[in-house]
């Protein structure tokens, strides 16, 4: 054989690997992956392009459905970032006068990431069943200063968590093992990729004129702060 053929042919594999082994550090140091991702801090974006669902007194949601502005969020248990931004909209919610601002919470688990997110999901469901949205927003909550995100949280502990707030243990464990709201969460899921979620924490801030601005990420107080006083103006 002719030594430079050998050459070329012993080359071929090696450039075969080396482009391999660039696409994948593209992908690890861009983060696309072609999955949904949980984002820590995205840039807010200035128009929303997905379909937003109408806010109604159906929703999950701390304020009242007339508010100035309404904050819908998607959002996973499980993912980290979801767990700061939950208490940066407490915060939020906590600093304007009553009827300004409102918080809705829309259920977004990312099974590819989190694989119990979707049954704490539901165990919210359960607890809003059971006692409305003042215990959906406990239990919430609750999951949410208990895990350590990235599924560390133990599932057999949701009943003797729902019995903390005040619910019957025993009625709620009945209902999350019953499978009750699982094609709910699911459903959930499709109406945040339709509304243009990507990744956990996503929020769109949504005025009473009905102007909107997403918000990517898990925004820092003054940046979501600065994105609602620009619509109440």
């Amino acid at each position: 054989m002719d030594t430079n053929t050998k050459e070329t042919n012993q080359m071929i594999p090696l450039s075969i690997l080396a482009a391999g082994a660039l696409i994948a550090l593209s992908i690890f140091f861009s983060g696309s992956t072609g999955l949904p991702q949980n984002n820590k801090d995205g840039t807010p974006l200035a128009t929303v392009s997905g379909k937003i669902e109408e806010v109604t007194d159906k929703d999950h949601i701390l304020g009242s459905v007339d508010a100035d502005v309404v904050i819908v969020e998607y959002s996973d248990f499980e993912c980290p970032f979801c767990k700061v931004f939950h208490n940066t909209m407490h915060d939020i919610v906590r600093s304007y006068d009553e009827g300004r601002v409102a918080w809705v919470y829309r259920q977004f688990p990312i099974a590819q990431l989190h694989s119990k997110a979707a049954k704490e999901a539901e165990a919210t469901e359960c607890a809003a069943s059971l006692g409305g949205n003042g215990a959906f927003w406990k239990m919430a909550d609750l999951i949410f200063s208990t895990t350590n995100s990235n599924d560390s949280l133990d599932l057999s502990k949701l009943p003797a968590m729902a019995g903390s707030i005040g619910l019957d243990s025993n009625a709620f464990n009945e209902c999350l093992t019953s499978g009750k709201f699982t094609k709910t969460i699911q459903d959930a899921v499709v109406a945040a990729g339709k509304a243009g979620a990507k990744g956990t924490p996503y929020s769109v801030a949504i005025s009473k004129s009905g102007e909107k601005v997403a918000i990517s990420g898990a925004q820092s107080f003054e940046k979501v702060k600065a994105i609602i006083d620009s619509l109440i103006k």
